[in-house]
């Protein structure tokens, strides 16, 4: 099995469990008897285990390897989603996601770190192309277990089985990550050496480039995780119809990634990225105004296909925002910001969801998109354009 192969079976596992949670929430929220905004909970501490690896991954690659650490991290979200699925204490169940966090960040910052370094956009394009399949087959297996069973925990324990049976093809296929007796993360870590975390951390651009990685991963989770709950508790759609929209959020976003892959090598790379931040903001407009159902539903899968090609575009684009000196500090930060913004403005869309109810989530959800759009043009001043 090819090496690449293995990094997108890798990075479908790392979307797995984070397309369930949008689609189980409402039950979650039930069964709990907690607040709309409670998913923050959940968010932060998957979010605080997920920084804290992502941010060290050159030093957890370099300790464990990544076929190690491939099954080390399935093995722990395995565990998480068994977790999930039996336990009766709330407490637990938004503490858990601490452990599987942490096995996802390390995951992620290495192998974007390995594909920017290694290999081509079109490579990293089909990268995050891999984990938007996982996160498009996450909310369809919550919709239809539900469907099935009138249970959500039972959407977990299905990804609980798929979780260990990749967690067992990583751990027999890790000495695929050894190539003519040289460690394939040290691929991973040879570009750390060229200058210090403190040195980059202190770099406006690597700065400003993590801002937008937060703003970024803030938008696309935040979007995937309250489509559900905007269809069925204010626009009163049914809920096996809105499981299903929310998959296709995730099914164009899946299908722009795998096509971003071809058409990258035509067009410029910040053009597409420019591009992509327009149509999501109108995406995510036809969504607020709300004229009807139809017009909804266009607006959010317009907006999935939109910001397929951004995050794997803005990775490929760090050593020119930042220098390649910079470059391999400064993705593993990025990718800890995006842990951030997975966290913080989901939950922020669920503090104004309580406060003023569920349609501040779609005016919130533009502001974020629009921040965004504006960074990500003032970084492009002063930069190299023609890439």
């Amino acid at each position: 099995m090819n090496i690449i192969i293995i990094a997108y079976i890798a990075f479908i596992s790392l979307g797995l469990p984070d397309g369930l949670l949008g689609v189980a929430w409402p039950g979650i929220k039930d069964t709990f008897k907690v607040s709309i905004d409670s998913v923050g909970l959940i968010l932060i501490f998957g979010t605080a285990g997920y920084m804290l690896s992502s941010f060290f991954s050159g030093y957890i690659v370099k300790k464990l390897g990544i076929g190690k650490l491939l099954a080390f991290s399935c093995f722990l979200t395995s565990i998480t989603m068994l977790i999930y699925s039996i336990t009766p204490f709330w407490p637990l169940f938004f503490i858990i996601p601490v452990m599987g966090g942490f096995g996802a960040g390390a995951i992620d910052a290495g192998l974007n770190t390995y594909i920017a370094q290694n290999h081509n956009e079109r490579a990293m394009q089909w990268l995050h192309a891999s984990f938007g399949i996982g996160i498009t087959a996450g909310p369809i297996i919550m919709t239809y277990s539900i469907a099935l069973t009138g249970r959500w925990q039972v959407g977990y324990q299905v990804v609980f089985i798929l979780q260990l049976v990749l967690a067992i093809l990583f751990l027999l296929t890790q000495k695929l990550w050894y190539s003519n007796n040289k460690n394939i993360e040290d691929l991973v870590e040879s570009d750390h050496s060229v200058t210090t975390i403190i040195s980059t951390i202190t770099h406006i651009p690597s700065l400003l480039s993590m801002l937008m990685f937060l703003l970024y991963t803030g938008f696309e989770l935040g979007l995937g995780l309250w489509t559900y709950t905007i269809l069925t508790k204010s626009r009163g759609i049914d809920p096996q119809l809105a499981g299903i929209i929310a998959g296709s959020y995730w099914g164009m976003f899946t299908i722009g990634r795998i096509s971003a892959g071809w058409y990258t090598k035509k067009v410029p790379l910040r053009r597409i990225i420019t591009i992509s931040l327009i149509s999501a903001i109108i995406g995510v407009f036809l969504l607020l105004i709300d004229i009807n159902p139809i017009v909804s539903v266009l607006g959010i899968t317009l907006a999935g296909l939109s910001i397929a090609p951004i995050f794997p575009g803005l990775v490929s684009d760090t050593k020119f925002r930042v220098g390649r000196e910079h470059e391999a500090n400064t993705i593993g930060m990025q990718i800890s910001a995006a842990g951030l913004g997975a966290a913080v403005v989901p939950s922020i869309a669920g503090i104004l969801a309580r406060v003023y109810g569920i349609e501040a989530i779609p005016l919130f959800l533009l502001i974020t998109i629009t921040l965004l759009f504006l960074l990500f043009i003032f970084l492009k001043r002063g930069t190299i354009n023609d890439v």
